[in-house]
């Protein structure tokens, strides 16, 4: 049996949470810039932006989860991520609340998601490690971006753009 790895992750604050994604899922971290809104599109989807002539969708990674919508102050970032869904890899902008660090989770600190008891699905979720007597939460970031039936179809939205 293979000994699981170390995990390098970016941390940062979300609704008064931890949470982490791993750092070969982040591209940059920009500092927050307003999104042009799409029309009928699902709550947690803030927008485009333009990254560097390319039209990024941005999630409200709050609403994603359940939580209340992000209030933007001068801390908010946006992660641009990549993530393989199905055979594709999307680049999504993801608004968190602050960016707290870049961290190395030993991978036998990572406990697995607890079946009850977790305030967002937990599916999304690869691990939690215990720190400062709170929790970090590892993000699963393919997973977050999947619908009940498979990958959300973003390239509709950046087509209309």
């Amino acid at each position: 049996m293979t000994p699981a790895a170390d995990i390098e992750a970016v941390v940062f604050n979300l609704g008064g949470e931890i949470f982490a994604l791993p750092v070969g899922s982040v591209r940059e971290i920009l500092d927050y810039r307003d999104a042009f809104q799409m029309p009928q599109g699902p709550r947690w989807l803030a927008g485009l932006i333009d990254v560097r002539g390319d039209a990024i969708p941005m999630i409200d990674l709050r609403v994603r989860l359940g939580l209340p919508a992000a209030t933007i102050d001068p801390m908010t970032r946006i992660l641009v991520v990549s993530v393989q869904c199905d055979e594709r890899l999307l680049t999504l902008g993801v608004i968190v609340d602050r960016v707290l660090d870049v961290a190395t989770f030993k991978a036998d600190a990572i406990e697995t998601t607890p079946d009850i008891g977790v305030r967002w699905r937990s599916d999304y979720i690869d691990g939690i490690v215990r720190s400062g007597g709170g929790f970090v939460v590892l993000l699963a970031p393919a997973r977050i971006f999947e619908a009940e039936d498979g990958a959300i179809d973003f390239s509709a939205f950046a087509a209309a753009a």
